[in-house]
């Protein structure tokens, strides 16, 4: 894996597990899965978004 990138940090509250996500190949949004039920997540870049780097997912 790359050293420097970039993701966000992710609390899925659905089964009480954390896990980071990256990226996507298009640059546009970062993407993952819950690592126990397979629950997507997708958070959108753009302009007026936020510094936060650890989010809670439902």
């Amino acid at each position: 894996m790359e050293k420097n990138k970039k993701f966000l940090g992710i609390m899925f509250e659905c089964c009480n597990v954390y896990r980071r996500i990256y990226i996507n190949k298009g640059g546009n949004a970062y993407e993952g899965r819950c690592p126990k039920c397979f629950g997507e997540i997708k958070v959108t870049i753009g302009p007026d978004g936020t510094d936060k780097r650890i989010f809670r997912a439902r």
